[in-house]
């Protein structure tokens, strides 16, 4: 996810807690996602995921912008 800004997400990652929570909420949505998937889950569930994961990849994308306006 973002592989652009790798450097960004990495400075944040050892500055803001709240970024950690989301960053790695999201990517524990993914994997949970992915074991739905493989498990023949709801698929009303496995949307909500989807949307929960959505949500926080926005949330992430405003923190690496916000921390890359402020930063240059």
């Amino acid at each position: 996810m973002f592989h652009e800004y790798r450097d960004i997400i990495t400075e944040l990652k050892q500055k803001d807690g709240h970024f950690v929570k989301i960053f790695d909420k999201h990517n524990d949505l993914d994997e949970e996602i992915e074991e739905m998937v493989k498990n023949h889950a709801d698929q009303f569930e496995i949307e909500a995921k989807k949307k929960e994961k959505l949500k926080l990849k926005d949330e992430v994308y405003t923190y690496i912008m916000k921390y890359k306006k402020e930063n240059s």
